[in-house]
């Protein structure tokens, strides 16, 4: 493990958990990478207390910007309460903001606009900005489509440009994205598009209100730009959950973090995810660095730790041999365009030997993730069959989730599962389906699913 810091920058570490041992033509090799961020989340922004309307100070951009997208269509008013507690619940959101952090509401429909400051640029929060923009949103109302593609490409453009900030992109740069229905009314590609464009850009979490909204287009809004995804089933939760959400934004303190992984002349890197708080794939989201080694994005960091699971096949070695097997890094991109910053650093090792109890054991951080990455694809694909009316598969893949709920100490989600079947027998995965379950019971296990637990000390 190394760690690096400079003024300003959170002190990240890096800590490698594997079984390095292996087999006589073992070529598979696992780790867990654990990063931990320690002393961000704690400054305020450079312009606290600023006194602006619609701009920064001339020359200075705010170090965090934000930007809530509500969703005004037609269905929010049905009931009336739910747009109103969509109202008080963007108030509130924007009364946890910290002076001088750059904002902007989003009212979206089947086109976006930005309600407040308005003429796509962003406001910086103090009391009389606070004010103005609980005047905008006691003048929302519910009427039109959904086409949510619209809104994140508004959203993208206000963090994004320049000139939306007073003269330079902000450092932090998050969305908080609230819908109660479907995206009807542009193509799914449209969606596609405007995530594949904003990913890097900024984080964003997303929320689905009521029960009339698609899960999978909620969390695949999340786990595009980096963010959280979650039910509130019951409007009036709103407030308390985009309290927490600001709250947890206005915590980060660097962006654009990236794991970077080097390997050696023949290895192969097979997959890499987050495994904690929440299950992520980022095998797919590479990007070259250099001569073998590719950057995966992590997005914001505060005050926190987050676990990675690396696996890589190395070539076949004889027994005594060892070698590395992967370089894990923390890096952060120069906004000068030179070299990234190395912020800490790990190394993953692969060791051949005869020994079988050594080549055998399974490290047990390696052991617990992988048991929580098939917890949360067996959910998934439980509630599917469900759907699809396969009751025999959805029996199976329900009880081994409650299996491995059990055994990995995941409390929440077993009682989640507990909604959906009655249980037997936790430790043989035994369960019966529920006859009838609430909507939201079932949406709520879907949408957090992939949420993990560490492993028990």
């Amino acid at each position: 493990m190394a760690n690096f810091s400079k003024s300003n920058v959170p002190q990240f570490s890096v800590d490698v958990y594997q079984n390095e041992f292996l087999p006589e033509g073992g070529r598979e090799v696992n780790a867990i990478v654990t990063v931990t961020s320690t002393g961000g989340g704690t400054s305020g922004s450079a312009l606290a207390g600023a006194d602006a309307a619609s701009a920064p100070l001339p020359g200075r951009a705010p170090a965090a910007a934000v930007v809530i997208m509500v969703d005004c269509s037609g269905s929010m008013d049905h009931p009336p309460t739910k747009m109103r507690n969509a109202r008080e619940a963007t108030a509130a959101a924007i009364g946890a903001l910290r002076d001088g952090t750059a904002f902007s509401v989003v009212a979206g429909t089947h086109v976006a606009k930005d309600i407040y400051p308005g003429n796509g640029r962003l406001a910086v929060a103090d009391r009389r900005t606070r004010a103005q923009a609980g005047e905008a949103l006691r003048k929302l109302s519910a009427g039109g489509g959904t086409a949510i593609g619209t809104w994140l490409r508004l959203a993208d453009r206000l963090l994004n440009t320049p000139e939306a900030a007073g003269g330079s992109v902000p450092r932090i740069r998050h969305g908080i994205l609230l819908t109660d229905g479907r995206n009807e009314h542009e193509a799914p590609e449209d969606l596609r598009a405007s995530l594949a464009a904003a990913a890097g850009r900024f984080t964003c979490d997303a929320r689905g209100v009521g029960t009339d909204w698609e899960v999978k287009e909620v969390t695949g809004i999340a786990s595009a730009l980096l963010g959280t995804a979650d039910i509130v089933a019951d409007p009036s939760g709103l407030s308390a959950d985009f309290t927490r959400m600001m709250e947890n934004a206005m915590g980060k303190e660097v962006a654009d973090v990236a794991l970077r992984l080097w390997t050696p002349v023949g290895v192969e890197i097979k997959f890499v995810k987050q495994v904690a708080p929440s299950v992520a794939q980022l095998t797919d989201r590479r990007t070259e660095a250099g001569p073998r080694a590719g950057d995966y994005p992590t997005g914001s960091w505060g005050d926190e730790s987050r676990d990675y699971h690396v696996c890589v096949q190395v070539p076949e070695a004889g027994i005594g041999q060892e070698m590395l097997a992967a370089r894990a890094s923390l890096v952060l991109p120069d906004p000068a365009g030179g070299a990234p910053q190395t912020l800490s650093q790990g190394l993953v090792r692969a060791v051949w030997t005869d020994d079988v109890a050594a080549s055998t054991s399974i490290n047990p951080q390696v052991a617990h993730y992988t048991g929580q990455a098939e917890l949360a694809q067996v959910i998934q694909q439980g509630l599917d069959a469900r759907k699809s009316g396969n009751l025999d598969g959805a029996t199976a893949k329900l009880g081994r989730a409650v299996q491995l709920a059990a055994a990995s100490g995941n409390a929440d989600t077993a009682k989640l599962l507990a909604k959906v079947v009655d249980v037997v027998d936790e430790a043989t995965g035994t369960v019966r389906l529920k006859a009838k379950v609430a909507e939201a019971d079932e949406m709520t296990l879907e949408t957090r699913s992939t949420k993990t637990v560490r492993v028990k000390k």
